[in-house]
């Protein structure tokens, strides 16, 4: 009955929070942009939640702090995820860091969350270099010195009063959030310490002492505070978790989000460390609001007392006008004056240094909010522009900013004056001016480039920023408006080699390597330019040097080189540069434009040449190989690009071209994710095997629609949970168990060499359980755990092979890393010399 009751009582929790049926629910639909702004007056709290890799937020939680309680809450992130998997492109590395860090910063706005990285740039030392199983290899590989000081840093900027990690140190989760925590952890004293790290003390920060400490608890068991946060909330019309959930969708190169019901949902939190109390409810003893901070005022500061209580009392009225727009407006403006003269009482008061100290940070934020909430309320619409988004040093273009009094009441002084680097010349003729309800103004901006201007960086500030500024009853607003669309500093031309990696068979040296350059005008006009390539002693290319000339801004030519190695070249790596010479300057760079629909465009810019490697690869020249690409790898090409004769099999491929005509098909990374065509025609692939064909399947996930009872041929289970089932040292032993197989010895003979210099990894995902008919190949693991046997799996199938194998091959491919080609041209050339 007890069960009973506890059932009815959660339903009823979720019913009750519903919105009201019929029209007066339909009559106004929610002002979710001013509620936002109002919603953090209500109270004086800040709230960080740390992590290791974009997506590592918690963000059903973090929606209910800001989103529920207007909790001031921030998500600091180690690194930028760039050794994750891509679910929607072929980016991996900083490309993905890119995309990984915009991510997190849009899904950050449905949750009112400000996104903030230790990682600063694309060579930071705080890297993710794959998934770790300590964190003493991360530390290792970050730099401990550097990833605290910054962390420090941070905490000593934000001053968040309660701190959570998002995941525990325990041996089963992975090393990079392991570091985290314990980093964490350990700065709860250390920002407060004016000993650590005393050289930011010089530069103006003060130390700070975070009050609580939290950690997600094991179990409900071990919880000192459990939150009911899955309440529906009538302005997002979702509950905070299914908020949450739609910010999960933006991490959509990590396959994030999931639609979930409305339903009771509890936080169960560990208090971990304190400084104000032992009480486990999570804002106990810590002032929620400018009332109760009043209350830890000293006697002999009453009149502190009596305006911060009614400033409290003001701030608490602008949210309950909501929706009225005018009336926040005004409220704001007031509140707003009543918070600078604040901030000068209290900085002459003589409190504490301490209590100063979080006094002068609540109100500078509540200055902030404040700002916001009136600029929201005032409806004065922001539209910003450049005449160019794609700039080159030296080069001029014109802004525009149009701003329209949308509200009802006027606008004094207002102006906009745009941000921009040191040394960047602005001219303008525009004055402040009044703005009357439903008017608009246009300004107009000359901005001049240096010659020194810095190159587009996608984790910098943008270059230029529109700050907004009016008044209303003598109190002044400023609000900073980026531009429409990325504007980035580019080189005056970008070049694209293709292909990026070249592979020079020294057991039959090519005698003619084809380069193509793609070259792009990022100059606004006509230009010219003459490209070469830089190539190693004793190469010749052809021809020596190719003339380019563009009519307009952003065309794109291509020129073709031919290159020509040595007959003797020896085995090792090597460079190929390309240079383009524009006005008597020379450019050096390919520039990578990032585009998804989620979060834009963005840039990334890197030396333009070719990786190249020497090495020794043997083939069979009548292999005929069949590829079913998933999006995720480029290793079709890249085998292409070596002389094997591969062809992209397509939908209709598929489905109705005879497949016996292939000697091997192989099937790209997580395939049956992507392609929802080869799970329609995965028996038409077991057929292919049966009767006599070679498939060789890289690696899955447990969830990529791969069924462990029906994919292949016989029972195959794909490792779940992931930490457990890795091989994460790249340098691990590698036991070879059949070391007389055909695999290991056609067409290449493969020795110990052949398993160095690997990258990032040896294996994820590795098979857990299989099926007696499938033969195991190499064992392998990382210091001290116990080895896996299942890198490589292959099972007789009628008269044909299937081969598994969840070793990263791709990564090894696209890392040039020769016994990665020689290994996987053995795998799929298996039967082939028969």
């Amino acid at each position: 009955m007890k069960k009973l009751f506890l059932g009815l009582l959660s339903i009823l929790l979720v019913v009750s929070l519903l919105p009201f049926g019929g029209s007066a629910a339909k009559a106004q639909e929610p002002d979710v942009d001013l509620w936002n702004a109002v919603k953090p007056l209500e109270t004086t709290v800040t709230f960080l939640n740390t992590g290791a890799h974009p997506d590592d937020e918690r963000s059903d939680f973090l929606a209910y702090l800001s989103r529920g309680l207007g909790v001031k809450t921030s998500s600091l992130i180690a690194n930028r995820g760039e050794g994750g998997q891509n679910e929607i492109g072929d980016e991996l590395g900083n490309g993905l860091g890119i995309i990984r860090s915009r991510e997190m910063i849009e899904a950050a706005k449905i949750t009112g969350v400000k996104a903030y990285h230790l990682s600063e740039t694309t060579s930071d030392a705080i890297y993710d270099f794959g998934f770790s199983k300590s964190p003493e290899e991360t530390l290792a590989k970050w730099g401990e010195d550097l990833t605290y000081e910054r962390l420090i840093r941070f905490i000593r900027t934000y001053q968040p009063d309660i701190v959570m990690p998002s995941f525990r140190n325990v041996p089963s989760e992975h090393g990079h959030h392991r570091t985290m925590e314990i980093l964490t952890e350990r700065a709860f004293e250390d920002a407060a310490n004016p000993a650590i790290f005393p050289e930011q003390l010089k530069e103006g920060l003060t130390i700070w002492q975070v009050k609580k400490l939290y950690l997600p608890a094991e179990s409900k068991a071990t919880a000192t505070t459990s939150i009911e946060i899955g309440k529906y909330d009538p302005i997002y019309k979702m509950t905070y978790p299914q908020l949450g959930e739609q910010s999960r969708y933006m991490h959509k190169s990590q396959g994030m989000g999931n639609d979930i019901p409305a339903a009771p949902r509890q936080v169960d939190l560990e208090l971990l460390k304190t400084a104000v109390g032992k009480q486990p409810a999570l804002f106990a003893g810590v002032p929620y609001n400018f009332s109760e901070w009043a209350k830890e005022l000293p006697k002999t500061e009453n009149d502190l007392k009596v305006h911060f209580t009614k400033l409290q009392s003001k701030l608490d009225a602008i949210v309950s006008s909501y929706p009225k727009k005018e009336q926040i407006f005004e409220q704001s403006q007031s509140s707003l004056k009543d918070v600078r003269n604040l901030l000068d009482k209290t900085k002459k008061s003589k409190l504490s240094p301490a209590l100063k100290n979080d006094l002068l940070h609540k109100l500078s934020l509540k200055e902030e909010q404040l700002q916001t909430a009136s600029f929201a309320a005032s409806q004065l619409d922001v539209s910003a522009s450049s005449e160019f988004n794609i700039l080159t040093k030296g080069q001029t273009t014109n802004v525009t900013v149009t701003l329209k009094n949308n509200g009802k009441q006027k606008l004094h002084n207002v102006s906009a004056d745009l941000f921009v680097p040191a040394g960047w010349k602005i001219t303008s003729k525009n004055n402040a001016s009044n703005l009357a309800p439903g008017e608009s103004r246009q300004l107009s901006y000359h901005v001049a480039v240096p010659v020194d201007a810095e190159y587009y960086h996608a984790y910098k500030t943008p270059a230029i920023q529109a700050n907004i500024t009016y008044e209303s009853t003598g109190t002044e607003i400023s609000q900073i408006k980026d531009l429409n669309g990325t504007i980035a500093v580019l080189p005056d031309v970008g070049l694209t080699l293709s292909p990026e990696d070249i592979v020079v068979n020294t057991a039959d040296v090519q005698e003619k390597i084809p380069v193509t350059v793609k070259v792009k005008n990022y100059r606004a006009g006509t230009a010219q330019t003459s490209v070469t390539l830089h190539v190693p002693a004793g190469w010749k290319v052809s021809p020596s040097k190719a003339d380019v000339t563009f009519k307009s801004h952003l065309e794109e030519k291509a020129v073709n080189f031919t290159l020509t190695p040595p007959k003797d070249i020896k085995d090792g790596d090597f460079k190929i540069n390309a240079e383009a010479a524009v006005n008597g300057k020379t450019f050096n760079s390919t520039v990578q434009t990032i585009n998804y629909d989620h979060i834009g465009t963005f840039y990334y810019e890197y030396p333009a040449q070719v990786n190249g490697v020497a090495f020794e690869l043997l083939k069979n020249d009548n292999l005929k190989i069949g590829y079913v690409e998933s999006g995720f790898d480029k290793v079709a090409d890249y085998l292409t690009n070596v002389g094997l004769n591969v062809t992209k099999l397509t939908e209709s491929d598929l489905k109705t071209t005879d497949l016996s005509k292939f000697d091997s098909i192989v099937v790209g990374i997580r395939a049956y994710l992507s392609r929802a065509d080869l799970i329609a025609n995965n028996e038409r692939l077991k057929q292919y095997v049966y009767n006599g064909g070679h498939l060789v399947v890289q690696y899955h996930k447990p969830g990529d629609g791969w069924n462990a009872q029906t994919t292949a041929p016989y029972p195959l289970t794909i490792g779940n949970v992931s930490i457990k089932w890795r091989v994460t040292d790249e340098n691990a032993k590698v036991t070879v168990l059949q070391p007389n197989s055909p695999l290991f010895n056609y067409p290449n003979k493969i020795t110990d060499s052949d398993w160095d210099h690997w990258v990032q990894e040896r294996g994820l995902y590795f098979p857990m359980a299989w099926d007696n008919h499938y033969e195991t190949f190499v064992r392998m693991a990382d210091p001290g755990e116990d080895p896996f046997d299942g890198g490589i799996l292959m099972a007789d199938y009628g008269k044909g092979t299937y081969l598994y194998t969840n070793l990263v091959f791709y990564r090894q491919i696209q890392g040039q890393v020769p016994g990665g080609y020689r290994i996987f041209t053995n795998l799929i050339s298996y039967g082939a010399n028969k």
